[in-house]
Parts: C-alpha cells; structure tokens; sequence
C-alpha cells in the first residue's frame, strides 16, 4: 500500500491502511490482543512458547513493524534496520500449524477491533500473505 500519493497537489491524498484502522491507538490494541491470547488461550500455547519469558519486546517490534508496513510512521528501521522479516524468523521453526495458529490470534484480535468489513478481509488477506511467506517448515 502507498503513503499519501496524488497524481496531482490538488487531488485529496490517499488514506494508507494504517490511517484506515485508526492509528496507533487502534493497532496497538490489535497488537496487544494477539499477544493477550497466546498468554491466555491454551490453543496457542506452542506459539508462545517461542517468544521466550516476556511478550513485551514482541509486542513492541510487531507494532513498530506494522505501523510502517501499513502506510504510518517508520518506527521500526530507525531502530532495528531493514525488516528482512523471513530471514529474521528463520530462526523459529514455522510449519502450517504454527502459522495457522499465528493466523488464528491475529483474526482474533482483529474481529475486536476492526469493524469495517472491506478493511477487516484487505487486512487478514495481507496477513495470510505475510504468514505464508514465514513459514519456512
């Protein structure tokens, strides 16, 4: 998705999906329900158990990741470079289930939070494509 680009200066700019979920309020509720299930839920036990002792560090690089991959403020390059997300989880075995689990609490979360259909399905199709290209099992 493109940042606010027009074809010409007194065209109205494009809203970019992160302005259409709300923000950073609305994604990190997103970001922080995902992380609350696979705490609470007991289906999504194997993958937390990847993440080590605390979801805190998670919780905060999927949130700087995700307000730059959605169109908002680049948060995460200043901080860690490049994202390189396949080759940064090649270390985390990631088979169909644990990416139909990731899948899972992601939908999950985003059912509570996102109420506009249309931007409800462009979301969980981007993170299909996104959890495919993981999987490296």
């Amino acid at each position: 998705m493109s940042t606010h680009t027009t074809d010409h200066p007194d065209s109205p700019a494009t809203p970019t999906a992160f302005e259409l979920v709300g923000g950073e309020v609305p994604l990190r509720q997103v970001v922080d329900r995902f992380y609350d299930l696979m705490e609470l839920e007991e289906r999504y036990q194997a993958l937390r158990a990847t993440h080590g002792s605390s979801l805190d560090e998670a919780r905060d690089k999927l949130f700087w990741f995700l307000c730059g991959w959605l169109g908002g403020p680049d948060r995460f390059r200043p901080l860690y470079g490049e994202p390189f997300m396949r080759r940064r989880h090649m270390a985390f075995p990631i088979d169909s289930a644990a990416r139909d689990a990731w899948m899972a609490a992601f939908r999950k979360a985003l059912d509570e939070v996102v109420d506009e259909p249309g931007l409800h399905a462009w979301l969980l199709a981007r993170f299909q494509a996104m959890a495919d290209h993981l999987r490296n099992r």
